[in-house]
């Protein structure tokens, strides 16, 4: 797949339209300019204005956000308030402005050998997962993605609670699990994904999550030999590889750089999942 490269330095945009979805937010964000992301990139985002904490104001770093959906030169991202930066930028309203790097990153890559593919997410974490289905359904797909006939994708998507699980509108027909059983399954949703894989192994696995759950999904797909390819998160300070603080431990040695490598990484190249590498629960 051929990835979208950012245009040097960041672009002031400006929030077109931010819709409530339970406990999150899709922040809709006009980039007329913008190159179309591919499935599973990223983008640095920071409020225009109010950017900063403390009697100084001295400025929060960006945040990065997955697309969670490419719609005709408007991008949208899915927010939920866990800190003071994801706050402000849950705070911003039509009209108003943010400071976009991106896209950023590698995305995901279509099955191989025939495989279907199952999607599954974590609270916001589900984000890249909505925009990897419109590609695989052929659904506004972005200009240089692999999307797919054939097979529709399994959806398998976990929450905290029933406030969250609204989130799940964000993908067509998903399973949903909730850890306090208020919403479809009373369960973790890797039991779902494991009732899969023993019904049919003959799949491609793409998750992204907590990194609880991303480290259940690398184990249970490694000892199925299925391939599985995660969506990781992490603190960044820059978003392009240099300030080196998204490190993940690969598997023969050496690190990987989320932001530069990933953020989408081969699950078999990973020695584990690092409590760091996973999006909020």
């Amino acid at each position: 797949m051929t990835m979208a490269l950012a245009p040097f330095g960041q672009r002031l945009l400006t929030v077109a339209a931010v819709e409530e979805l339970g406990a999150y937010r899709v922040l809709r964000v006009s980039d007329r300019d913008g190159p179309s992301p591919a499935p599973g990139q990223f983008a640095m985002l920071a409020a225009a204005a109010g950017w900063g904490a403390g009697e100084d104001e001295r400025p929060h770093l960006p945040r990065a956000f997955s697309y969670a959906r490419w719609r005709e030169g408007e991008a949208h991202f899915l927010l939920e308030d866990v800190g003071p930066g994801t706050r402000r930028l849950c705070e911003l309203r039509v009209g108003e402005q943010l400071r976009l790097l991106g896209p950023l990153g590698n995305g995901f890559r279509a099955p191989s050998e025939g495989r279907r593919a199952i999607l599954l997410g974590g609270g916001v974490g589900i984000a890249p997962l909505a925009i990897w289905q419109d590609a695989l359904l052929g659904e506004s797909a972005p200009a240089g993605s692999d999307a797919t006939g054939g097979k529709r994708p399994t959806v398998l998507l976990g929450f905290r609670d029933q406030v969250r699980a609204v989130g799940a509108a964000l993908l067509h027909d998903a399973q949903v699990a909730t850890d306090d059983g208020s919403v479809g399954r009373h369960s973790l949703v890797t039991e779902l994904l494991d009732e899969e894989l023993a019904r049919d192994a003959h799949a491609t696995v793409y998750a992204c999550g907590p990194a609880p759950m991303l480290e259940a999904v690398r184990a249970q797909c490694a000892e199925r030999e299925v391939p599985a390819q995660l969506a990781l998160e992490s603190g960044m300070a820059c978003g392009f590889g240099a300030c080196f603080g998204c490190v993940v431990p690969r598997r023969d040695g050496g690190y990987l750089r989320v932001c530069l490598d990933g953020p989408v990484i081969d699950a078999a190249e990973l020695q584990r999942v690092d409590a760091h590498a996973g999006a909020p629960a």
